[in-house]
């Protein structure tokens, strides 16, 4: 394993959006627009409370990590509001070093601290792999949800305070607009 880094983070909004958008094409490739989770998010803007960039100590930026509200509408037509945690890009030459661990961290931070008093956060979910995001409290979706486009059942994963209160089945989509 690589050494730890000791990364910098500052609010996403703040770093260069090219940038950004280079690691981005870099960490998950040219298609990645066409990937399922762009799909759940839609159109919709990203939480900027709950986005941060990592730099290494160049100032090079090497981490990215963005949340989405999305929404699981229930057979009944109900949408339950979600987190979509992600994209969660790390430049494949600074992966193993810490700076994903620090990003889900300060996410993590950010989720509870924009809590209303006395609520438990709004539940978020992802796709990813779940031995890496199991270690921060993700486990796997209940099989009855889906998505809109191909997915591992396996790698859709969700972290709540209390998974009981969430719909058993329900299809995953961008928070509807009023």
């Amino acid at each position: 394993m690589n050494d730890l880094a000791i990364p910098t983070l500052i609010p996403l909004a703040d770093a260069d959006p090219a940038a950004i958008e280079r690691l981005l094409d870099l960490a998950f490739g040219p298609g990645r627009h066409k990937r399922t989770a762009y799909a759940i998010r839609g159109d919709a803007a990203c939480l900027e409370a709950l986005c941060f960039a990592a730099y290494d100590e160049a100032g090079e930026l090497v981490g990215t990590i963005q949340a989405y509200p999305v929404a699981l509408t229930d057979p009944a037509g109900r949408a339950h509001p979600l987190i979509m945690v992600g994209p969660v890009a790390i430049h494949p030459a600074r992966q193993g070093q810490g700076f994903g661990r620090a990003l889900m961290a300060a996410q993590a931070s950010a989720i509870e601290s924009v809590r209303a008093d006395g609520a438990e956060p709004l539940p978020q979910v992802l796709i990813g792999d779940a031995p890496y995001y199991g270690r921060f409290g993700f486990a796997e979706a209940p099989r009855g949800w889906t998505c809109p486009g191909p997915w591992e059942p396996e790698r859709l994963l969700v972290r709540a305070a209390n998974p009981g209160v969430l719909p058993r089945e329900g299809m995953l989509g961008p928070w509807p607009s009023r």
